[in-house]
């Protein structure tokens, strides 16, 4: 029986798989990863310090919608700043606001 795919894996790109991939295959050692990919320990750490943020982004609790989940996981991902985010959220919930006012009118 195939269960339903996780929240978070549905968050991850193919790039993220293949780190994943090659960190288990390392046996978890960031030391090892980071010569196989032929770059610093820091590099490597902050990579998975990322990847466990962009998890955490997908899987948090509460009432969060598709876009509020996305962007979530693009600041995690360091594409988007928080700055930027809070903009996008509370531009988002305005468009949302009107959009239900409107609908009420008709």
């Amino acid at each position: 029986m195939k269960e339903e795919q996780p929240q978070w894996a549905g968050a991850m790109e193919p790039e993220d798989w293949q780190f994943l991939k090659r960190f288990l295959l390392a046996s978890g050692s960031l030391k090892a990863l980071a010569e196989e990919y032929g770059i610093s320990y820091p590099t490597i750490r902050s990579r998975l310090d990322r990847l466990i943020a962009k998890v955490r982004a997908a899987e948090e609790p509460g009432p969060v919608d598709a876009f509020h989940r996305q962007i979530r996981i693009l600041v995690a991902e360091g594409k988007v700043d928080r700055v930027t985010a809070r903009k996008l959220f509370e531009a988002h919930q305005d468009a949302l606001r009107e959009h239900g006012s409107e609908g009420e009118n008709q």
